[in-house]
């Protein structure tokens, strides 16, 4: 019938194409703004540079649209090596290359060969791209492959990074950097040396919600941040992991999760704090902390006068939280480090009454984000978000913390020596919005 009246799909398209542009809906409908170059047509688009643009069809009441995705060809995208086949790289890391636009899978590294041969299969790699952890020269070889994500024990993460920085790869580090202050610094010279770029892997500063809270607070939007809190807690069973172990894991509850309370309030701030006090406790009753910490309580105070609160433990049900405290509201942060459900709610003045926004956000793969602005910052020499100088500063922090704890006094700390003054001193550019 649509062919006996002259409206095929193709004559439905280009009418209504031509009718967008006769009422101006190249990009300026209401509430709309137009994209760049010449208008576009509403529903069939337009080549814009590398990516598909489409008009915002939506009336003035309701969001935007996100951009249309625009990956680049696998052939382009930068080939990672995932060096350790353990929970975080089978549950999140490995899927998230599905999310991503400038990185691929391009091989595993594995002390279980069984099992590295096993996941290169599922995710469509030859068995030449399956590693040993004694492979590196053979890796090195490897033009597939320009860049490693570390996702092995703490304690590892040295080895793996300065052997990475031999065979001339690009280097993604999980957190915590390393054990101790001495082997993070070490790192950040051996690359530096190879001139191959080193990142850590601070997801949270990549995921569209946390980011919405530094710019919220930074903004000065409900007047200046005086009070910070920052809860990371979780259970912990399975006596025999490594995360119980101190040689692998070199602390407890704090360089595993509580490190996601120091560094997010420090991302948060742009500061570096001046001082620190903090309280280590343990129950003398339970052998899995016979190593290792339970809880740990540390107060960060900061030169602008703003005072972080922070508590992390592996003996408490799940919570993981952060709000930030003004005179004008409460900014607060619900699942703020976990890899997903996070909700942000700001609770403030409005006329006579007090209302609680939520602010919604469209969710993203925080593993996805990172790995792709690690690969924008191969691609163009950029300097990465999260550099090496930022886990440095954090395994200090971390340092001072337990000595704080120790000498049951106060602690003073401040920025890297030589790192200037200003906002986020061991920190590189903004990532890009993920479109």
């Amino acid at each position: 019938m649509a062919d006996d009246f002259g409206l095929s799909r193709r004559n439905l398209l280009a009418a209504g194409a031509a009718f967008s542009g006769a009422i101006g809906l190249g990009g300026s409908g209401a509430g709309a703004a137009s994209p760049p170059g010449p208008k576009v047509p509403a529903d069939t688009g337009a080549v814009q540079g590398e990516r598909v643009m489409f008009p915002n069809w939506r009336g003035a009441g309701d969001r935007p649209p996100a951009p249309i995705p625009a990956p680049q060809p696998p052939g382009t995208r930068v080939g990672y090596c995932v060096v350790g086949l353990g929970r975080l790289s089978l549950e999140e890391i490995l899927p998230a290359f599905a999310e991503t636009k400038r990185a691929r899978l391009a091989a595993v590294m594995s002390g279980s060969p069984d099992k590295a041969r096993l996941v290169a299969r599922q995710y469509g790699l030859p068995e030449s791209a399956v590693y040993g952890y004694g492979d590196w020269e053979r890796l090195k070889a490897d033009p597939a492959v320009q860049a490693v994500y570390v996702v092995t024990p703490n304690a590892v993460h040295r080895d793996n990074v300065l052997a990475a920085a031999g065979a001339g790869k690009h280097v993604l580090c999980e957190k915590p950097m390393a054990a101790h202050s001495a082997e993070a610094r070490e790192m950040i010279a051996a690359c530096e040396a190879a001139h191959v770029r080193l990142m850590i892997a601070y997801r949270c500063q990549y995921e569209p919600f946390n980011r919405e809270v530094a710019r919220i607070t930074r903004a000065g939007e409900f007047g200046r941040p005086r009070l910070v809190q920052a809860f990371n807690g979780q259970t912990t069973g399975l006596p025999e992991q490594w995360r119980l172990r101190r040689a692998l894991a070199g602390g407890g509850a704090l360089p595993d999760i509580g490190l996601y309370c120091l560094n997010g309030v420090r991302a948060l701030l742009g500061e570096e704090p001046a001082q620190v006090t903090a309280q280590v406790f343990s129950p003398p009753d339970d052998g899995k902390f016979a190593e290792v910490e339970e809880s740990v309580s540390f107060t960060l105070t900061f030169p602008s006068g703003v005072i972080a609160q922070c508590m992390t433990s592996y003996g408490v049900h799940e919570s993981r939280r952060l709000t930030v405290h003004s005179a004008g509201a409460e900014i607060d942060l619900e699942n703020a480090f976990a890899y997903r459900g996070q909700r942000l709610s700001v609770t403030h003045r409005s006329g006579k009454a007090v209302s609680r926004d939520e602010r919604l956000l469209t969710p993203k793969n925080q593993f996805a984000l990172e790995m792709d602005h690690f690969a924008r910052c191969i691609q163009e020499g950029l300097r990465p978000r999260t550099p090496g100088e930022e886990g440095l500063q954090d395994q200090v922090l971390m340092e001072a913390i337990y000595e704080a704890a120790r000498i049951g006094a106060p602690v003073k700390v401040g920025p890297p020596a030589g790192a200037g003054s200003g906002l986020d001193v061991t920190r590189g550019p903004e990532p890009e919005e993920a479109g």
